[in-house]
């Protein structure tokens, strides 16, 4: 038996439009909105597609540093997801639940 070679998949890899990125990110609050960690993980996701180093730059952190908090694994305050958010042209909103 011959053993397969799989790329590693990258959401990152499918975020070309901000149609997309607005899609990937609704359908990430439908999944897990209650779960911060998964939330921060996809706007990592979105900063990996949009290019981290001048995304960390233009919100004031290191590369590093805002790897980590948007890794899944880190705890980022809501003044870096809305800093993120707004560097990456999204705008955060609180609707009422259905």
């Amino acid at each position: 038996m011959t053993e397969e070679q799989f790329a590693r998949y990258d959401s990152a890899d499918y975020l070309k439009t901000e149609e997309d990125i607005a899609a990937y990110l609704e359908a990430v609050m439908e999944e897990g909105g209650d779960d911060p960690a998964y939330i921060a993980r996809a706007l990592g996701v979105v900063a990996r597609a949009r290019n981290m180093t001048a995304l960390a730059q233009e919100v004031g952190m290191s590369r590093v540093g805002l790897n980590k908090a948007l890794s899944g694994e880190g705890n980022p305050t809501l003044s870096t997801v809305l800093k993120v958010a707004k560097a990456l042209g999204l705008k955060v909103s609180i609707q009422p639940a259905a």
